[in-house]
């Protein structure tokens, strides 16, 4: 039966190995932290992947922890007027058989940790290289000593150190820096009462607040132009890049504590994810833009997909995994970059387009192609399709 490695202790990471273990397959995780802490912020959780998220057993998670999304509404940046208002709540279950879901992340990755037996879990063990011959992948390890396995599954995000073994390239920067922060719910009681996503949007920036924790907390970002600086930054730099903004958006910025500025890098949806012992899975393989908020509901879909090959067939699971979520992903990562330019507009004609087009988004139908993903179907069609290879039949590229 084949070993699994897989590379990061993220949802990604946690999704697959809990996918393995319910196909009965031996994984191990390997995970540079030395335990999991309450790190992160808020998370979206669309209907794509809170489905496969029940299917996994975090429901009772989801249910205690997170919360529903009434609406996503979308608002001008200096007058507040709505440009938009979708509503998710029981529509969105409705038509996407789940709800959109607010949840702070290490909630998330409590709820995910939970499935698996503590034994499995190799916190504090950094990788810092992966090689491969015929008959084994090896894992080198930032403590000089290194493990062995039948195939290594990166899912270390867009900073992965299993990607270079396969695609010689490097994260882009966007321009743009996301600064996060965490406030208590009774500086905007209005979420506690109707809970929502709000977005505003304005020249160079945007700004985004939603309740987490069961609806105890507020998750803030605000996406900006600037350098890729990262790390803590006092919160007064942030109100002074929003001077001008509405007065809600200063009052809610100005309340978040714990903020942190991280620069926003997507790659080049390029080279193979695999060869024939190394496979890369979510950001680590198709890193993208958050602005669909499809980082961690994509990676869950990859996990879907690629466990259940494994499962089935792992002398074609790999090239079948990479033909089948190519098409998607690089259909996400092309929106989510268009997105960029479109939430940051400054003000005139183009804005004003792009206003006039938000007005007519009054239900869900132009998300059926993101939120309606059918993991079954895509798993029906790639099963209907040869497959090549050992564990893998991929190759090494350069860009």
């Amino acid at each position: 039966m084949t070993r699994v490695a897989i590379v990061g202790g993220g949802v990604a990471g946690l999704a697959v190995a809990a996918l393995l273990r319910q196909h009965g397959m031996p994984y191990r995780i390997y995970e540079q932290s030395a335990r999991f802490t309450a790190v992160g912020a808020g998370i979206q959780l669309s209907p794509n992947g809170v489905r496969i998220l029940h299917r996994l057993g975090v429901g009772p998670t989801l249910r205690e922890h997170g919360v529903a999304a009434e609406s996503i509404e979308i608002r001008r940046w200096d007058d507040g007027r709505l440009l938009c208002a979708v509503p998710h709540g029981d529509a969105c279950v409705t038509a996407f058989g789940a709800p959109y879901v607010l949840i702070h992340r290490a909630e998330l990755q409590r709820g995910l940790v939970g499935l698996l037996p503590a034994a499995d879990l190799g916190l504090g063990r950094r990788v810092v290289s992966v090689s491969e011959d015929d008959e084994q992948a090896t894992l080198h390890l930032a403590d000089g000593t290194s493990d062995t396995a039948d195939l290594v599954i990166g899912a270390d995000g867009v900073h992965s150190v299993v990607r270079p073994a396969l695609i010689d390239d490097s994260p882009r920067y966007s321009g743009y820096a996301v600064w996060r922060g965490l406030l208590p719910v009774d500086e905007v009681p209005a979420l506690r009462r109707v809970p929502r996503v709000l977005f505003w949007f304005g020249p160079g920036a945007h700004v985004t607040y939603y309740p987490i924790a069961a609806r105890q907390t507020v998750h803030v970002s605000a996406v900006c132009a600037q350098r890729a600086d990262t790390g803590d930054v006092a919160v007064e730099k942030l109100t002074a890049a929003l001077d001008g903004w509405h007065p809600e958006v200063r009052r809610v910025i100005g309340a978040a504590r714990g903020i942190s500025r991280w620069g926003l890098y997507d790659r080049e949806i390029t080279g193979s994810w695999h060869s024939r012992r190394l496979v890369l899975l979510g950001d680590a393989a198709h890193p993208t833009l958050p602005y669909l908020s499809q980082g961690a509901n994509q990676a869950l879909e990859d996990a879907l997909l690629l466990a259940d090959l494994l499962a089935a067939d792992p002398a074609t699971a790999l090239d079948r995994y990479q033909r089948a979520r190519r098409p998607r992903v690089a259909e996400v990562h092309r929106q989510a970059r268009h997105r960029a330019a479109l939430f940051h507009l400054p003000d005139g004609p183009a804005q004003r387009a792009r206003d006039e087009d938000l007005a007519r988004q009054v239900d869900l139908s132009h998300l059926q192609w993101l939120y309606g993903h059918d993991p079954d179907a895509e798993l029906a069609d790639v099963a209907s399709t040869g497959g090549r290879g050992e564990i893998g039949s991929g190759h090494r590229v350069r860009d």
